[in-house]
């Protein structure tokens, strides 16, 4: 299976999508694509949608926790939403819920960034 991206902006937050399978094969690409949308003049906070993710490895744990580092260099903040069963454990276990926020849904988790502007 193969990785599906959709980046969306809303004020100061980039908003990803990802749908399919984020893995070795797939990583590089998500990488480069995400630094290139936070690098752009505006994007301050990040918000992870995971609603359609079926499957994620060690691979994607790291574009996840260096695209982390990135918002936080820049000062702002980065969120996770509609995550998975299977997805939700992998992050679970990674123990990066202790350091980024995970919600219900893209709506909620928004409403949380703006808050924080």
């Amino acid at each position: 299976m193969n990785l599906q991206m959709e980046t969306v902006r809303h004020r100061e937050t980039l908003i990803v999508r990802l749908s399919g399978e984020l893995d070795h094969h797939t990583a590089d690409l998500v990488r480069m694509r995400m630094d290139e949308e936070i690098g752009r003049e505006g994007c301050r906070n990040l918000l992870l949608s995971l609603k359609s993710l079926q499957f994620m490895d060690s691979s994607g744990l790291g574009v996840i926790l260096g695209r982390y580092k990135l918002i936080k260099q820049k000062g702002g903040k980065m969120v996770v939403s509609d995550v998975n069963p299977p997805v939700f454990r992998l992050l679970e276990m990674s123990g990066l819920f202790k350091i980024m926020s995970i919600y219900e849904n893209e709506s909620s988790a928004l409403s949380e960034l703006e808050v924080a502007l």
